[in-house]
């Protein structure tokens, strides 16, 4: 099969030919009809993502959809032809997204949505999956809650105010005023971090009493900032980008608390893989409700021009991370 191969970190990618894998127990066999392109994958590919180490040489791609063609004897969950996609590979030894066909944990993946393009679904599960265990599993989110995105126009970001909107909660979200549109086409209450201090709009939005829960897709001074913003006794922040070193102090005079995402923990570890399933169903749901859009980039990459794409990403010109 055709596959965009790094043999060194910070090189090019280099299309050729390697062997197709031999389909193993729990295992399916996918025709990639689509490969997600996120901004980890192109660290990963620089050679400097040190939390995501995959051994090269390697075939790259954290996310894909496609067509089920052959299925191990113990799987049951997928037919011939079911269309699927997921967060599948590309660190921690295992085969990614940007080869012709995958052979692909079972239990990572779900029926893609009946309403995307492969396109759509292959850039869903990285964000998705993420946003789903800040919101949902470590945050507990539920209805009536204020809930406060950082990056609300990301793309973190833009899923979870849709996650935390078909919860029932009350969504607000940062961003400049470039995005305020975009961020109010979601159902969320724009705030804009250039133009009002933290102080500022958790008074104007909480009367001061602060958001039940914040997500921190950004990093940095902008996590210190979350900790300012969390409800007295009962807020919960949770970062994707929690690195570095950060005084606790504002979050512990609130009496509030904190968690880390590490969403690739499964695919490093081979360890519950099957809640990556489970979220890629509730990705599939949202979808075919009609309560999750997807961001796309207009540019279209294949296979023979991925290393195009990652360059392209790297130029922050990109609208959204796909391929």
């Amino acid at each position: 099969m055709k596959a965009a191969l790094l043999v060194n970190g910070g090189e090019p990618l280099q299309l050729t030919d390697v062997p197709i894998p031999e389909l193993s127990p729990g295992h399916v066999k996918v025709r990639v009809a689509a490969a997600g392109l996120n901004p980890l994958d192109t660290k990963i590919r620089a050679g400097k993502a040190s939390h995501a180490q995959h051994p090269l040489p390697a075939v790259l791609g954290i996310d894909l959809a496609g067509t089920v063609e052959a299925i191990a004897e113990d799987v049951t969950t997928f037919a011939l032809g079911d269309t699927v996609f997921g967060m599948t590979g590309g660190v921690g030894g295992v085969q990614g997204a940007l080869a012709q066909f995958a052979i692909v944990d079972a239990a990572l993946l779900a029926n893609a949505p009946s309403s995307f393009s492969a396109r759509e679904a292959a850039a869903i599960p990285l964000v998705f999956i993420t946003a789903w265990e800040g919101l949902v599993d470590r945050a507990g989110v539920k209805s009536g809650q204020r809930v406060l995105i950082h990056g609300g126009a990301g793309g973190v970001g833009h899923v979870a105010v849709q996650i935390a909107h078909a919860f029932g909660a009350q969504v607000f979200a940062t961003g400049n005023d470039t995005q305020r549109d975009y961020i109010e086409s979601l159902g969320a209450t724009f705030i804009d971090y250039r133009a009002q201090a933290v102080d500022d709009y958790v008074a104007q939005h909480t009367g001061g009493e602060g958001f039940d829960i914040i997500f921190d897709t950004v990093g940095g001074t902008t996590l210190d900032d979350s900790f300012r913003a969390a409800r007295r006794y009962h807020g919960h922040v949770v970062s994707a980008l929690g690195w570095g070193t950060h005084s606790l102090a504002p979050l512990s005079f609130r009496a509030a608390t904190y968690s880390g995402v590490f969403t690739l923990l499964p695919l490093i570890t081979g360890r519950d893989r099957a809640h990556h399933g489970y979220i890629m169903k509730q990705a599939e749901r949202l979808a075919n409700e009609g309560k999750l859009t997807i961001r796309l980039d207009p540019h279209v990459f294949g296979l023979s021009a991925v290393e195009e794409a990652y360059q392209f990403l790297e130029s922050g010109d990109a609208q959204e991370r796909w391929l």
